[in-house]
């Protein structure tokens, strides 16, 4: 075996699975990949797990045993990936080790080149062309700076040569110096420009990107280096250098540290000249800063200025604000959260944000406040809690103190946050400083399974924290009886012993207007007396679907819960909205109508692939014509057992954490017991 992939796995569950993808893809075939659990665990390890099951070249190692997830609180402690790779090279069976990090990828047709100068060189230490992505998608180079994931190394010179990864921070200094010396003394230090290794910056910050005194390690790692090399000149050039980039970076030192890092480190001269340099840097600073504010429009200041003088008043520690799609009423998981907050936490005061052309949705005795009202900006001042599904209007200073849960409104199918950058059709005006700005805003997201979980950790980079609880809008999924369903159909206006398919389309970025890719009346007359069609539009067309009455068509738009048309529903026919992932919850048929998945995916690019037929893809009967939704129907397709067996396979993927308590578990989580 030509390759060892050993990648530990610490906090990377936004990011492995592209890691893993990037090695599985590459034309090359003659390697392993290890996966190395390098604690403490988080969903990555679930994702690994997933890609050794179904590719016998890829294992999961957990050097000191399994270890079981525990909160999410969890994920947030150190963990040892020195050990773990350690662990890896020692398990490796290929000629050469390559340390790839959980948030790296191994750019197409890297092994290729790789085997290519293998091939010719047969070097024992290969360094790797490499660069950087940030979350914004621009690349940049690669930094001189020492890493074990920019070089391949020769299993058995690593073994000879007792090369192993220290204890804590800069684990890998004293390997890959080693290494690199050892191998250019021996002249089997090899080089390859092509860039192979591609280095993905988080948002949310690493240990290299994190402030503190812990990097204070690095110079005792070098001191360790410098007394195994002998005092090698090239070392000691390289520790300078080294040094001197982690004084200057303030992703590392803070600058009430840095002049005790300079003489920690023992460089010659005075710290006066860094000082000098900060200053000239924060004076810079200031001045964008003020040139920013100088922009703002004296009307905006005006209306701001009561806002900030409210930004002065306490916090009410017993006032939560609520807020759903962007301000259309009590709705989706914030209404589920309030209603169990009444309950569980009376103390706790809620009141909605509606934006003024909506408050005719408000059900009577709800407190709501108008969107950009002086009501509002007081209460977003004083509020201590805020629930929100999307976000809140006009921008909002969130104050120490204040606690913000993200609850979403769905499982991700089509891309989010920034994975939309990619598709120019979906990004044309949107601010993705804004999405981020406003994901740095949140204490909590809330996640409704590991599918969701590890998307949201990519797309939205910031340092909340995941509540895997399950979404309280599907709690009435398990708790509704009998008698509330068909109280739920009469009000439709369905006749009793009636099948009623809801058909729910989602909103097309490309298309404007509700337009159904199927002639409905014509579909309730092939299908007869005995079914009704509920036909509900994407909540951004308005309330009406603009179809006119009908008996066996009924356009449920408006309705205000779309889980009671859950209920009131045999079956869901729906094309690639995040509905389908609740609808799963009661077990029912759904049919995915996609006519135009390949200009869909296009436009928008998927997470899942609906089409596919795998279990955990596909939730049960697919058509892409007219014609073979109309004879899935007719023919009972859609309910066989062929769909059946996908349809568990997908709840079994999606719908692990909803069980009728999610409310429950979120008040108990977010807001405080009230006194006795």
């Amino acid at each position: 075996m030509l390759l060892s992939v050993v990648v530990p796995v610490h906090r990377v569950q936004g990011y492995l699975r592209a890691a893993l993808e990037s090695v599985i893809d590459q034309s090359v075939r003659d390697w392993e990949l290890i996966a190395v659990d390098a604690g403490p665990p988080d969903g990555g390890l679930a994702i690994a797990q997933e890609f050794a099951e179904r590719d016998p070249r890829v294992r999961v190692l957990h050097p000191g045993g399994p270890r079981k997830p525990g909160g999410p609180g969890d994920v947030s402690g150190p963990g040892d990936v020195g050990a773990a790779r350690n662990a890896g090279a020692a398990a490796a069976r290929g000629a050469y080790l390559l340390f790839l990090d959980g948030d790296g990828l191994l750019l197409p047709g890297a092994l290729a080149e790789i085997v290519a100068r293998v091939a010719a060189d047969r070097p024992d230490v290969l360094s790797l062309g490499h660069d950087c992505v940030d979350w914004w998608g621009e690349v940049r180079q690669g930094d001189a700076l020492p890493a074990a994931r920019k070089q391949l190394f020769r299993r058995t010179f690593w073994a000879a040569h007792g090369l192993h990864f220290t204890e804590g921070p800069y684990d890998d200094v004293v390997p890959v110096h080693r290494a690199a010396l050892l191998a250019s003394d021996a002249g089997t230090l090899a080089t390859l420009d092509r860039i192979c290794v591609r280095h993905r910056l988080r948002r949310t910050g690493t240990f290299a990107t994190t402030p503190g005194r812990a990097h204070f390690a690095v110079i005792g790692v070098y001191g360790q280096l410098v007394t195994e090399t002998g005092g090698d000149p090239r070392i000691l050039a390289a520790r300078t250098a080294h040094l001197r980039a982690v004084l200057d970076d303030p992703g590392r030192i803070a600058p009430a540290d840095r002049a005790d890092f300079f003489r920690s480190a023992g460089f010659s001269g005075r710290y006066t000249a860094h000082r000098a340099r900060e200053a000239v840097l924060a004076r810079r600073t200031r001045a964008r800063a003020a040139l920013r504010a100088g922009r703002k429009s004296l009307r905006a200041r005006v209306m701001r200025a009561a806002y900030r003088c409210d930004l002065r008043r306490p916090l009410d520690p017993g006032l939560a604000v609520y807020g759903a799609y962007w301000n259309r009423g009590v709705a989706c998981n914030p209404a589920a959260i309030y209603a169990k907050a009444r309950e569980l936490v009376p103390h706790i005061r809620g009141v909605w944000v509606v934006s003024s052309r909506h408050r005719d949705r408000m059900p009577p005795g709800v407190p709501y406040v108008i969107e950009g009202s002086r009501a509002y900006w007081r209460t977003m001042a004083t509020a201590t809690y805020f629930v929100n599904n999307s976000s809140f209007p006009g921008g909002f200073t969130k104050r120490p103190g204040q606690i913000y849960l993200q609850t979403h409104h769905g499982t991700p199918l089509k891309t989010m946050g920034l994975d939309q950058r990619p598709y120019p059709a979906l990004t044309n005006g949107v601010s993705f400083e804004r999405i981020v700005a406003h994901t740095d805003q949140w204490d909590f997201s809330l996640s409704a399974n590991p599918h969701t979980t590890e998307v949201w950790d990519r797309v939205y980079p910031s340092s909340y924290e995941q509540l895997p609880l399950g979404y309280p809008r599907n709690d009435i999924l398990f708790t509704a009886t009998r008698e509330r369903t068909e109280e739920i159909r009469a009000g439709l206006g369905i006749a009793p012993g009636r099948t009623v398919l809801l058909y729910a389309p989602t909103h097309r970025d490309y298309r404007k207007g509700f337009v159904p890719r199927i002639d409905l009346e014509r579909l309730a007359r092939a299908l007869g007396p005995e079914y009704v069609v509920l036909v509900r539009a994407h909540y951004f067309y308005g309330r009406s679907a603009g179809l006119g009455a009908g008996q066996r068509v009924i356009d449920v738009t408006g309705h205000p819960r779309v889980e009671e048309l859950f209920l009131a529903a045999d079956g869901l026919i729906t094309d690639y909205s995040s509905l389908m992932f609740d609808y799963a919850c009661l077990d029912r048929p759904i049919i995915t109508y996609v006519p135009d998945w390949a200009a869909y995916r296009a436009a928008r690019g998927t997470y899942v692939d609906l089409l596919s037929g795998r279990p955990g893809d596909t939730p049960g009967a697919v058509a892409t014509t007219e014609d073979e939704l109309r004879e899935t129907l007719l023919t009972g397709a859609w309910r066989s057992a062929d769909a059946a067996v996908l349809r568990a396979a997908f709840r079994r993927r999606f719908c692990p954490y909803d069980d009728g308590h999610a409310a429950e578990r979120v008040v108990r989580r977010i807001f405080p017991a009230g006194s006795d």
